[in-house]
């Protein structure tokens, strides 16, 4: 540290004035214009905030998905409890410039608290029960925030929530984090989310918050499906509005606004935000291609719920954009993508120590970022299809990719592609849990033959592979497979599975 008068002579009068603006609370106001409906996470997150066995939780997902909605609600509920309001800083780390300023911005902001608004050190404010609340928004624009974080908390007995939209500088936080850390990744709504958007409807998730177990029982897959008919309206008309607008908050909140300019919002605040600023920069501040960047993400988006080979996504870049571009550099772009939690990749499953053959499965956050992208809109509601027949095949690859973010987004389940082998047809997902597989084929159909299961057969035919039971995904309710071992349900039901 260098030897300034105060602490707060290291701040600028701007910057000083901009952080007390930013935590309206130490003036005795609430948060202005906070919406009423709480994201799933809400609860786990504040739980993990206020007695969680790690010091640290993070919230991840990609950008506009309302994490930092959620962070100020969790605000205004401490207040709401009684949390003296000096006892919480919020710091915004997205469009503060003036930060980087500072050679250990987490450190001296928390000091610059704690002198100039907590009255008292963190440590003796916690010994008297005082314990501060630290949230620090978009941390990951900050280069070696974990290390900063670890200090703050190894020395400091205080609660703190971290927002972040890469994973990539997430993840590298994690080593030096170590022990002190929880992490909660956020995706876009989920369909029962949809449904409080839409309809107000509440419903319940079938699957507990914690563990994996219940997916083992073929039992609680019937119950599920069975669940879906209990709720056949609310699911179709849930399903309906995710089909029309995708599932980021702002699409479905702002139904008044056309698609046209909502496209061009998530084009510009999502899309074009996360290629120009989260991945700008790569190690040792090597400046990415920007325009690369966007030729890669226009690819994933045309692929969507398929595994293109490298060779292809090479020969089409190549051709857009007349450049001399090598199989590696495309495919770190890609799981560059990855990082920023707009595309999962589902990798192939590794089969007895084999090494893994094929290419990953691309799939999308929300197909809406494809509609946005392309300025191609395709329906994915039975009576959507019916009007607009030709595009049932590209409506099949999205129903997949939608299967597979959703089914990466369950904490601790191993998600796996089954690529065609020599003597196996292909299967499009495989579950894991402990021992036990769950192969998964998405048909998305009205009318399904026996041809459409043979891969969902051959799998479990195998006794090698433990898989009593598989999963057929469809289009329509009662389309299925007459095998007792197969069981069928809309992709709109298996959406409510969380």
């Amino acid at each position: 540290m260098s030897k300034s008068p105060t602490l707060s002579a290291r701040l600028s009068e701007g910057l000083e004035a901009t952080l007390r603006d930013d935590n309206p609370w130490w003036r005795g106001e609430r948060i202005a214009n906070l919406p009423p409906l709480r994201r799933w996470a809400f609860r786990p997150v504040a739980n993990g905030l206020k007695q969680g066995l790690a010091p640290v939780t993070v919230l991840r997902g990609p950008r506009q998905v309302g994490k930092t909605t959620l962070l100020n609600q969790i605000i205004q509920a401490l207040l709401d409890e009684g949390v003296d309001p000096k006892r919480i800083f919020r710091a915004q780390f997205d469009e503060l410039p003036r930060l980087k300023e500072l050679e250990e911005p987490i450190l001296e902001l928390s000091r610059w608290f704690a002198k100039s608004i907590l009255g008292t050190p963190l440590n003796q404010a916690a010994a008297e029960g005082k314990q501060a609340f630290i949230f620090l928004d978009e941390v990951q624009n900050l280069a070696d925030w974990a290390p900063q974080l670890k200090h703050l908390v190894d020395i400091n007995p205080v609660r703190v929530l971290v927002t972040g939209s890469s994973a990539l500088r997430i993840e590298a936080g994690r080593d030096s984090l170590a022990g002190r850390i929880m992490t909660i990744e956020m995706g876009p709504l989920l369909l029962r989310e949809i449904a409080q958007f839409r309809t107000g409807d509440t419903l319940d998730p079938p699957l507990p918050p914690n563990g994996l177990a219940p997916l083992k029982d073929k039992g609680f897959w019937q119950e599920l499906r069975a669940y879906g008919e209990l709720h056949q309206k609310v699911r179709y008309q849930a399903f309906h509005a995710f089909s029309e607008r995708g599932a980021y908050p702002v699409a479905q909140a702002r139904t008044d606004e056309p698609w046209e300019r909502v496209a061009d919002f998530l084009n510009e605040t999502v899309v074009r935000r996360a290629i120009q600023h989260d991945l700008r920069l790569g190690s040792k501040g090597q400046k990415r291609d920007e325009h690369l960047l966007e030729e890669v993400f226009r690819l994933a988006c045309r692929y969507a719920g398929q595994a293109p080979s490298p060779a292809l996504y090479l020969e089409e870049i190549k051709r857009a954009m007349h450049a001399n571009i090598g199989p590696q550099r495309v495919t770190a772009y890609l799981r560059f993508l990855d990082g920023t939690l707009l595309v999962r990749l589902i990798e192939p499953m590794e089969l007895r120590l084999k090494r893994r053959r094929g290419a990953p499965r691309i799939c999308l956050c929300d197909h809406a970022l494809r509609a946005a992208w392309l300025q191609e809109v395709v329906p994915l509601t039975p009576d959507g299809l019916s009007q607009s027949s030709h595009l049932a095949d590209l409506a099949g690859h999205l129903a997949e990719s939608v299967a597979g973010y959703f089914m990466g987004s369950l904490v601790n389940l191993d998600v796996a592609h089954f690529p065609e082998r020599a003597s196996e047809p292909e299967v499009d997902f495989v579950m894991t849990i402990g021992e036990q597989r769950v192969p998964v084929e998405v048909k998305y159909r009205r009318r399904i033959s026996h041809q459409d299961t043979q891969g969902l057969r051959a799998f479990m035919d195998k006794p090698h592979y433990n898989a009593p039971f598989s999963l057929l995904l469809t289009l329509v309710d009662g389309s299925g497979s007459d095998d007792p071992r197969i069981i069928s349900m809309p992709l709109s039901t298996f959406l409510l599975l969380r």
